[in-house]
Formats: C-alpha cells, sequence, structure tokens
C-alpha cells in the first residue's frame, strides 16, 4: 500500500529535535508544502526529550564565539572538522531565538538567560529549562507541528530507503522508504521528493545506556544499505553519570550538576578527578568516564558517587528538580547524600557522512542530527552541541530541501512490499537472544577501554550473529523488534570495523594495545564506504581546510 499517491514534498523519518526542525523549516518556508513525518512511537519518544543539560551558544559578553570553537575543537581531540564546528556555532545564538520565538522558555537570571557551564566549555554558555531541556523543546516543537498541517504517522518502523533503479543495474536519487505500521503489522510505501533520516543514534548497541529503547541506530543502518558512506562509528560516547540503582534503568545524571560544582568521589568518601585530569570533574566526557571506569576496576566497587550536598538544599532542588525527584524514587536525597553513579552508552559521535546541509552520498537523501556525521563533533562530543547541531543542520536542510520543491522531478514506480515467501514467526526467542547476547558482548568487547583482542573477538561474534539475523529476517514477517536488532547488528559491525581500523587511542577510543594517539600520521576520520556507493558528493570532511 502507498500512503500517498502522489510523492511528498519531504519524508522525515524521525521526530525529535532535528526531524522536527527539518519539518517545520520547509513548512515555514513553503506553507503549501506536503510533509510528512514518521515516528516508530508517539511523536515525543525519543533522546530529544530526555536531553536534560541544555543548548551552548554565546549569549555573554565576556565569552566569545572564537572560544566556544577552541573549546569544540580541544574536546574533539584533533579530528574536528574546522569549518563545521564554525558553521553551528556561530549560528547557534540564531537557533535559540528561533527556539524562543516558537515558545521555549529557558531558565532567567532577571532579565538574561541564565547560563550553565559544563565540562570542556570555557565559559558558562549553557542555556536551559531547569534540568529538562529537551523536554521543553521537544513539546514546543511537537505543538507546532501538530498544528501545521504535517501528516504525522506514529507507531511506524522505518524498514527501508528506495533508490531510483536505472539501467544496467545502478541506483539513482533515494524516492522514498517502506515502514512498518505497527497497528496493522503491514508495510507500507512513502513516496517523497526529498528523505531526511532524523533517526538518532545507536547508544542501545551497548547493554547499559542512558538513551531511550528506540536508539537503535536505524537510520544509520538503512543508509549505509542504501549505499552511503559512513565516518568515526568508533566513537561512542559514554556519558559519565547515570543513577546506579537496579531499577532506575541508566537514568542520566545531567552534567551540569559537575557544572554546579558537583564532585566525584570513591565509595570512601574521597575525590579522584583531581589524579587524572587539571580541570577535575570540569574534564570532557571521555576522560571522566574513562577515570570513573578505572576507579571501579581498581576497587572492585560497582559505582562511584557524585556529590552536590554541599550546595543549599533550595540551589538543589530549583536547578535539578528532574534528577532530584527521580532519586527520590529510590529513595536518594541528593540535598543530603551523593548520587551513586555508572557510566553508560550515551551518544553515537560517527554517523551518515553530510555536508553541511545535510546532504548524505545519495541525491535527495538528508541526515541530520545524531545519526549524521557532520565533523562537529570530532574524536569526542562536548556538552551539550548536540541539541545546537540539531536546530543549526536541520534549519540549513530546511532552506536545500525547500529551493527543490519546484523542481519538476520524474516519476519512479515503487514496488508493493513483497511478503509473498515469508510466515509469521514461532520463534521469537530468538529474537530476544539475539538482542541480549549483542549488547553484551559489544559492553564487554567493545566498551570504554577496548583491546585488538577483544574487537577481533567481537567481529567474529557479530558475523555469526548477522547470518542466523539475515536468515531470519528473509523467512518471517517483519516486527519492530526485528527490524531494531537487523539494525543494531549492521552498526555493531560499523563500529568494530571502525574501532580495529583506528590503530592509536583518540578522544572516546581508547585501546590498550595503542595507548596514545598516533604522532606522526595526520589525525584522520575514519570512513567506511559500502559496496553499493556510486555515487559521490562534496562532504564537509572532504572539502578544503
Amino acid at each position: 500500500m502507498t500512503r500517498a499517491a502522489n510523492p511528498y514534498d519531504l519524508l522525515v523519518i524521525g521526530s525529535g529535535a532535528a526531524g522536527l526542525s527539518v519539518a517545520l523549516g520547509v513548512l515555514k518556508r513553503n506553507p503549501e508544502a506536503r510533509v510528512a513525518v514518521l515516528s516508530k512511537n508517539v511523536l515525543s519518544e525519543g533522546s530529544t526529550m530526555y536531553a536534560q543539560g541544555g543548548i551552548a551558544a554565546v549569549l555573554d559578553a565576556t565569552d566569545s564565539t572564537e572560544s566556544h570553537i577552541l573549546d569544540t575543537l580541544s574536546a574533539g581531540a584533533g579530528i574536528c572538522v574546522p569549518q563545521a564546528v564554525r558553521f553551528v556555532v556561530e549560528h547557534a545564538k540564531e537557533a535559540i531565538e528561533r527556539l524562543m520565538d516558537l515558545g521555549v522558555i529557558f531558565d532567567r537570571e532577571g532579565d538574561d538567560l541564565h547560563l550553565t557551564r559544563e565540562g570542556g566549555h570555557s565559559y558558562r554558555r549553557i542555556v536551559h529549562s531547569a534540568d529538562a531541556t529537551g523536554r521543553a523543546v521537544q513539546t514546543s516543537l511537537e505543538a507546532r507541528i501538530r498544528e501545521s498541517g504535517a501528516e504525522l504517522f506514529e507507531y511506524h518502523n522505518a524498514v527501508d530507503l528506495i533508490r531510483e533503479k536505472l539501467p544496467h543495474g545502478r541506483l539513482g536519487r533515494c524516492v522514498g522508504a517502506y515502514a512498518l505500521d505497527r497497528r496493522d503489522g503491514h508495510v507500507h510505501r512513502f513516496a517523497a521528493r526529498s528523505v531526511v533520516l532524523a533517526t538518532g543514534g545507536a547508544s542501545r548497541v551497548y547493554l547499559y545506556s542512558s538513551n531511550p529503547d528506540g536508539s537503535t541506530g536505524d537510520g544509520i543502518a538503512m543508509a549505509w544499505r542504501a549505499g552511503a558512506r559512513v565516518a568515526n562509528m568508533e566513537f561512542s560516547q559514554f556519558h559519565p553519570t547515570c543513577l546506579y540503582h537496579p531499577k532506575a534503568k541508566s537514568f542520566l545524571v545531567t552534567e551540569a550538576v559537575r557544572g554546579e560544582g558537583g564532585l566525584l568521589l570513591r565509595p570512601d568518601g574521597t575525590r579522584f578527578m583531581d589524579e587524572y585530569d587539571p580541570r577535575g570533574e570540569l574534564a570532557p566526557r571521555d576522560i571522566v568516564a574513562r577515570a570513573i571506569d578505572d576507579v571501579m576496576k581498581r576497587l572492585g566497587c560497582e559505582c562511584v558517587y557524585l556529590d552536590i550536598s554541599h550546595k543549599p538544599a533550595e540551589f538543589i532542588t530549583h536547578h535539578f528538580p528532574t534528577v532530584h525527584a527521580e532519586a527520590l524514587k529510590f529513595g536518594i536525597d541528593m540535598t543530603k547524600e551523593p548520587l551513586p553513579v555508572v557510566p553508560a552508552a550515551h551518544y553515537t559521535c560517527g554517523g551518515v557522512l553530510t555536508d553541511l546541509a545535510g546532504r548524505t552520498d545519495v541525491e535527495n537523501l538528508y541526515a541530520v542530527g545524531e545519526v549524521a556525521f557532520t565533523g562537529l563533533h570530532g574524536a569526542n562530543r562536548m556538552a551539550s552541541n548536540s541539541l545546537l547541531e540539531c536546530l543549526v543542520l536541520g534549519s540549513a536542510a530546511a532552506d536545500d530541501i525547500t529551493a527543490k520543491i519546484g523542481e519538476p522531478v520524474s516519476t519512479f514506480a515503487i514496488a508493493p512490499w513483497d511478503e509473498t515467501w515469508v510466515t509469521d514467526s514461532d520463534e521469537e526467542v530468538v529474537v530476544a537472544h539475539n538482542w541480549d547476547e549483542l549488547r553484551r558482548f559489544m559492553w564487554d568487547y567493545v566498551g570504554i577501554v577496548r583491546s585488538t583482542k577483544r574487537l577481533e573477538r567481537a567481529r567474529h561474534r557479530v558475523k555469526l550473529l548477522r547470518d542466523e539475523i539475515d536468515e531470519y529476517y528473509g523467512s518471517f514477517r517483519v516486527t519492530s523488534d526485528l527490524l531494531e536488532l537487523r539494525n543494531l547488528s549492521m552498526v555493531a559491525d560499523l563500529i568494530i570495523r571502525s574501532a580495529l581500523a583506528r590503530r592509536e587511542s583518540r578522544g572516546l577510543h581508547f585501546t590498550i594495545d595503542f595507548p596514545s594517539p598516533d604522532t606522526v600520521a595526520p589525525p584522520q576520520n575514519t570512513i567506511l564506504v559500502p559496496k553499493n556507493f556510486s555515487a559521490r558528493r562534496a562532504s564537509c570532511v572532504e572539502a578544503p581546510p
């Protein structure tokens, strides 16, 4: 079944800050545009909703754009793309202004926006809405998209992108996508002039993650299968501080707690961060996460502690109401005692290679947000640059897509989804078992600290797993769990391949076999090329310095 007889002007796959920014941007520029948004769950159930910290932007007279750029380059450990960093940072202020125009309410200090500071930043430059900034952004964007005239398809899992078939077996532009409607169990066709992947990252490839369950690398896997290159998949960011409790499900404790004076402690109450970095608790996330991991392994303890109880109780409950309320559910009062914390997979710094308009290698296919690799984050994303990237690149992609809407487009008949040779599965336990196995060996072998031996072991395991999943995928009707497992196993393979290719330690990638950065060869980004790669667009990472 085809959801629209005529192609949409824009099909957005994903409904967080990145996807909704593109959709609303196109509709603002062209109110007559036909826009469809696909969401795996309800629109709000994505990583944006759970982002706590804030959005980095230079808004104080004592701060400067150059300082924000230098901080980002420093956190990125030598492989950020300078053009991308400058582009995003220079458009930060207008991105904040757009959000306020959309109704987002940020915390203020008198007449000015209240700015906090987070790890890696030299100044206070984080605008926030208490400790639930993502919720404030998501709810405002969602309210606007629901009244915009866009067609919204909740509970739709994208299955694969559709490319035009050209003579001699060649593939052309992206012309849409297949998606599973979880409510009726059928796969439908969505035809579109332009397709935007805004599906988020892949942190659920690890056993412990701060991300919602839907962060399964769908867009990265679909783009790779469609012939787009990916880059820097070895750089998986582990958030240093997630609440440690059997029932907490890796609840993230915002970096702003450390920014406002929170201290990391061993179980005996002694500090340790100054022994690992002169910036102490305000060191970048990769350093803090490795320090915590080292302390836990050396002492054999299950967690460390984050203490801000030396601050007034009113200060804590005002600045961190979400964290305070969540901790109280588990009998922990952060105004009186430290929070038990552990690292957890948090952000995918690599992704689908794009330029600064969100364009991928495949014509008419865009990628925006965590799914994309623009070169902004390098080997480690600096705190609160993620929502900023979604907003800035979302606006840039909207400009590019809007310019194409009036152009003539040739028609291409999209074949219906073929279920002729498949049946309903009677072995769902296979999917559940493979889910568990994948996430466990990725945590054990491809986690915060790696080795060549562990990576080789993981590569062998993922190959066997992918073969089994592909056989299962070809035999049974697709389900949401199967689609996510298929995508995660592919992304796991890309992460392992990238990690093996980087024979040094840099940023988020730390291997005991090559514990130092390579000082002989110039630092490089890791770019993987799929077998069906057939086009070449100028991406930001390939642009001249």
